[in-house]
């Protein structure tokens, strides 16, 4: 007898999720920015997402979730290093020397990504020509960006390529981990899978923040009220319901589609960083948003000719 069919999600929720990952998580490199302004950027971030995972996962346990497996676990840590320890962590450590406009703008690489390593790993088709073209003129763009890195406060003034090359490993390490974690999840549940892999890649950059000695000499007292709000936000509705939104998008629709939040992040993210950062766009980086935004656009329209 062959399985039922798991029933088609509705319209409402995937828009909904597209939603949460679009708005919410363009506002989240302001609050990393504010965030990382008095707390050390791993510790912030790994804190993050450790408290938003058990938080999580506490809750679907307590709502009846079987126990993972240890499988399930070993899956969590590999999709939680990928798309938090070297995706979020890598973000977070640039954001440190790039104005968060620009961090956005470089993150939007991530569908461009996503077609090439889909392609080579079997799990997307040949890319259309209008997505060699789109990936073309987003390596324009990116080129164009890292010749402008822009302007802005920055925590560490003077090392944007240190910066640019944390971003965009940061972006392609992310979408390896998307693509792993398309056939491969660590619970059957996306909401227990996303805490599980949050919590893993939460202890993974603390451990790492601890390493790298950001305790040391760090007081909670010289945490400032700014970075506590957007510490509070970036917990809820950053990690809690924007990753959450994300892992699920790459269960029900293709990991292209769901990785087109790089399309709308950027544009949130650069007027939030104008009316709040005072960071103006000049007209290189302008030219270089404008490529990358092309790009992502020809990608997901290739895609979506596809099917």
């Amino acid at each position: 007898m062959l399985p039922t069919p798991s029933p088609a999600p509705s319209r409402t929720a995937v828009l909904l999720a597209f939603a949460a990952v679009y708005l919410i998580w363009g506002s989240t490199y302001l609050g990393i920015r504010f965030a990382i302004d008095s707390i050390p950027p791993l510790l912030m971030a790994g804190t993050r997402y450790a408290l938003a995972g058990a938080l999580l996962y506490g809750f679907m346990r307590w709502r009846g979730e079987p126990a993972p497996t240890r499988r399930g676990w070993l899956t969590a840590l590999l999709i939680g290093t990928c798309l938090l320890g070297f995706g979020n962590g890598g973000v977070t450590l640039g954001e440190q020397y790039l104005p968060t406009g620009l961090t956005a703008l470089l993150v939007a690489t991530v569908p461009m990504f996503l077609a090439v390593l889909g392609w080579w790993s079997g799990i997307s088709q040949r890319p259309r020509p209008l997505v060699a073209v789109g990936l073309a003129i987003g390596l324009a763009g990116v080129y164009l960006l890292a010749r402008t890195p822009g302007a802005g406060h920055v925590a560490k003034p003077g090392h944007a390529a240190l910066g640019l090359g944390l971003v965009l490993t940061a972006a392609l390490v992310w979408s390896i981990g998307s693509l792993y974690s398309k056939n491969h999840q660590p619970a059957p549940s996306p909401f227990l899978s996303g805490g599980m892999q949050m919590l893993c890649g939460g202890l993974l950059m603390l451990v790492v923040g601890l390493l790298r000695g950001e305790a040391t000499g760090f007081h909670f007292s010289q945490v400032t009220t700014t970075s506590w709000l957007a510490y509070v936000y970036l917990v809820t509705f950053g990690s809690i319901v924007g990753f959450t939104a994300y892992i699920w998008l790459l269960r029900v629709v293709e990991p292209a589609l769901a990785g087109t939040y790089a399309f709308v992040n950027p544009v949130v993210a650069v007027l939030l960083g104008w009316a709040f950062l005072g960071e103006v766009p000049g007209p290189k980086m302008l030219g270089g948003a404008a490529l990358i935004t092309a790009a992502v656009a020809l990608v997901v329209l290739g895609g979506r000719q596809r099917r």
